[in-house]
């Protein structure tokens, strides 16, 4: 991309999107207020600070989606990728999503595997306690004791330097969006994350030249309507190992076998260890033949898994796909995608196995 275009996008305002959740949440009892009154209280708060606190300039993207995030759905997932796809096309670069906490990392992780390979800025925050006091009631005015305010301005300063790729931003911290995890239920530092991040993260590029742009986007747009489509009836579950035997296991996942195929995530314990027995066995094998894809993944927040253990390398004979050190909103996510994306089975095999060498993991192809 030649530096004149370069230098005319970071010198546009960066487009703030809002979808709710206790970020834009006022009253006793707390409810998020609506857009209409909640974006003009925040672009006035923004506009009155902005040169004290040096914030980039920014405008609000329409967004009519407003949600609390515990609710957000598959189709919800692809509403925001399609709505910054389209904001993308008409030459947007920096973007801030304002959601809920609750799936803020699978939000996160999605749109980071949905927009691998292009040069777009997006990061992702939210907050604990609301932006306004609910204790003053003659105006709006933010809380002292929020960590609202203090999340926008970060998320803000990211954005304006411009650099491609999702991350998510809370608690003055800010993480590639793959690696991120909601750790605490309350407290304001509720997230963590960390920066050993390969794909997706790896395949965002500084600037891409506008021959590869569009590119890029004559791809998505072509299989945009399945997309969408496919979003009203796709689903990822979970299966979580506990101390039980492994008829436990076996029975929930043919229990999922009548679906049309499906991503399942297999939460195993520790390194990835799940409990054995031929009945479960044979079922791995069937859910595989019925176009299922099975990812074996980890009930600890970090470390992901490993075949070096014969308690869990097992699984892997019986297609289970290893998920490595992604995290369990990063396997929902890119399952979620490939889900969406591809149109059988076999294709969104491949395209993980594919992104294997990609993330830095060492497993077996089987």
């Amino acid at each position: 991309m030649p530096s004149s275009t370069m230098t005319k996008t970071l010198s546009d305002p960066i487009q703030l999107i809002y979808a709710g959740g206790t970020f834009g949440s006022y009253g006793k009892p707390l409810s998020s207020l609506s857009a209409d009154v909640f974006l003009p209280i925040v672009q006035e708060l923004l506009a009155a600070q902005a040169h004290t606190a040096h914030l980039p300039k920014s405008s609000w993207l329409d967004n009519t989606l407003f949600k609390d995030s515990s609710q957000l759905t598959p189709s919800d997932f692809a509403h925001f990728y399609q709505l910054l796809l389209a904001a993308y096309t008409q030459g947007g670069r920096r973007f801030v999503l304002i959601t809920g906490t609750d799936t803020l990392s699978y939000l996160g992780a999605f749109l980071a595997e949905a927009f691998a390979g292009s040069d777009i800025c997006i990061v992702l925050t939210g907050s604990m306690r609301p932006l306004l006091d609910s204790e003053v009631i003659h105006s709006y005015c933010i809380d002292e004791h929020s960590d609202a305010w203090d999340n926008l301005n970060q998320s803000l300063q990211l954005a304006a330097a411009g650099e491609s790729g999702v991350k998510i931003s809370f608690g003055g911290e800010a993480w590639p969006a793959q690696t991120v995890q909601k750790i605490h239920s309350h407290d304001l530092m509720a997230f963590t994350g960390h920066f050993r991040a390969a794909y997706p993260a790896n395949s965002y590029v500084r600037s891409l030249p506008d021959t590869r742009r569009q590119h890029w986007l004559d791809d998505q747009q072509e299989v945009l309507n399945n997309i969408q489509s496919r979003a009203k009836s796709v689903r990822v579950n979970a299966l979580y190992c506990l101390p039980n035997d492994a008829e436990a296991i076996n029975s929930q996942l043919q229990a999922l076998l009548s679906q049309p195929p499906s991503g399942i995530i297999l939460m195993g314990f520790g390194a990835g260890n799940v409990p054995y027995s031929a009945a479960l066995a044979e079922t791995l094998e069937l859910a595989h033949k019925k176009g299922h894809l099975l990812v074996g993944t980890s009930q600890c927040p970090f470390g992901g898994v490993s075949d070096s253990y014969a308690a869990g390398s097992w699984q892997y004979d019986h297609h289970v796909i290893s998920g490595g050190r992604l995290t369990i909103p990063a396997v929902y996510a890119r399952l979620l995608w490939l889900l969406l994306r591809y149109d059988s089975p076999a294709r969104r095999r491949q395209r993980w196995l594919n992104n294997v060498t990609q993330t830095g993991t060492t497993i077996k192809k089987r």
